[in-house]
């Protein structure tokens, strides 16, 4: 049924629905940028970031490495195959041996001496046992410490990545409270600003107090826009260790987390004390010690004879593969080079230099770790010192600040001074935000000296 405008029911309502679903995507706007919490970071690093990837691959090397000495302890099957034709005299007749086609007329001299041409298709099955290769053995060994001490060294990447994934996001966290403070500390100025010009018109103030007030006024906005600045690059930065550098469509809280959530997170790393498990690094470092003396002992093997086995069986016929009838050979195969133009002393001199580099490495990997953690329960202790002073800082300066505005309000306090007391309060509160950002540091430098894992600073997260 159609009306006199030529519309039906139907179109007119399919018609307004159109209209409320297109409108209500224009109120709704842009969806706005997932929040990333620590947590989802620490996710991502664990995967993306450059210095996990690089360290993942060279430990998937070292474990195909490890098995390259096999070659000297498996057994080795191979099948072989070819064709040759040939009329000289004594291949003639060996490949009428090996066809087992000899006849007594195979013994005519004419024959003999002018064979006709004659192929042979030879097809064998070969398997190679190595039993004796001191070489290999401690090749082996050398190569399986070496493959694990790349994965200790992975998961040290990986502990080392998380730490800079909590610098880095708590890092960017403190450039947007630092912006919402400059934000707040710019209001300020300029309702001082607007006070003081008013005060100027009704000839309570000379010209000065409000020239000062403007230039207040300038270096807040100044200060805002370097904020502004700062928190951009330190996007970028928390996003290039995530190893994502394109991707920054997410957004971050607005500040960092309250004083007293800090320092129960970091009051509990404080105590000193014996990394347990002991710090993947110096696990890696003394698995490298270990492959190097291996590798060392492998060098002065070579000194040693090789004894190794193999069978062979094999088929020889005119045209088809595997035909005819098969014979087979087994046997053993021993070999001593005392003297290969002096390469063993070589790779002993060479095999020894590496182990004593390695050996120094992991000594000095040791004495880097005790340092490391005796500097940063130091460090935690001192920034925990400095967050209690902040945060003192920031209810003496608020409340200076609000004693000083009465008094110019009354006409008892110039306008610097009133300028200095909010400079002051906008100060001891990215100075209290700072030390936050310190101790949250401190406490990540604390885990990973000891070599402890940073999933408790999940509860961080917002």
């Amino acid at each position: 049924m159609e009306f006199a405008n030529g519309r039906t029911p139907t179109s007119g309502t399919s018609r307004g629905i159109l209209v409320l679903v297109l409108g209500a995507l224009l109120l709704a706007g842009p969806a706005s940028a997932q929040v990333l919490t620590l947590t989802a970071a620490m996710a991502r690093a664990d995967s993306t970031s450059y210095a996990v990837r690089i360290a993942a691959g060279e430990s998937a090397a070292r474990a195909g490495q490890a098995m390259a000495p096999l070659r000297g302890v498996l057994p080795t099957v191979r099948v072989e195959g070819g064709y040759v034709k040939t009329d000289n005299p004594l291949g003639a007749f060996g490949y009428s041996l090996q066809q087992r086609s000899v006849a007594s007329a195979s013994f005519n001299p004419a024959t003999l001496n002018d064979p006709a041409p004659i192929g042979n298709l030879g097809s064998a099955l070969v398997i190679e046992q190595p039993i004796f290769n001191a070489d290999a053995w401690l090749a082996r060994r050398a190569a399986v410490r070496a493959r694990d001490a790349a994965s200790a060294a992975v998961r040290w990447s990986r502990l080392a990545s998380a730490t800079e994934v909590v610098r880095g996001y708590f890092g960017a966290v403190l450039a947007a409270e630092r912006v919402t403070t400059l934000e707040a500390g710019l209001t300020a100025a300029k309702a001082h600003e607007r006070q003081a010009e008013s005060l100027l018109r009704n000839g309570v103030v000379t010209r000065s107090d409000a020239l000062i007030a403007a230039v207040r006024s300038g270096q807040a906005e100044t200060a805002l826009l370097e904020a502004r600045g700062g928190l951009a690059s330190a996007r970028r930065r928390l996003a290039l260790v995530l190893g994502q550098p394109a991707d920054t469509a997410w957004s971050l809280p607005d500040s960092l987390p309250d004083m007293a959530r800090i320092e129960r997170l970091a009051e509990a790393l404080a105590p000193a004390g014996e990394p347990a498990p002991p710090r993947a690094d110096l696990l890696a470092a003394d698995l490298a010690r270990g492959a190097a003396q291996a590798d060392l002992t492998r060098a002065k093997s070579l000194y040693l004879p090789r004894l190794n086995a193999f069978g062979r069986l094999e088929w020889n016929t005119p045209a088809a593969p595997f035909g005819g009838t098969e014979s087979w050979t087994v046997g053993l195969l021993l070999s001593w080079s005392p003297f290969s133009g002096g390469s063993e002393l070589a790779e002993i001199r060479a095999a020894r230099g590496r182990a004593a580099v390695l050996s120094a490495q992991s000594d000095a990997a040791r004495a880097q770790a005790g340092f490391e953690a005796e500097q940063s329960r130091t460090d935690l202790q001192v920034s925990l010192a400095r967050l209690s002073i902040a945060g003192q800082a920031v209810s003496q300066s608020a409340e200076a600040h609000r004693i000083v505005t009465r008094k110019y309000d009354g006409g008892l306090a110039t306008v610097v001074e009133l300028g200095d007391a909010a400079a002051l309060e906008t100060e001891s509160r990215l100075a209290c935000a700072d030390a936050r950002y310190q101790v949250i540091s401190a406490a990540a430098a604390r885990c990973q000296a000891l070599g402890l894992d940073l999933s408790p600073f999940a509860q961080l997260d917002p």
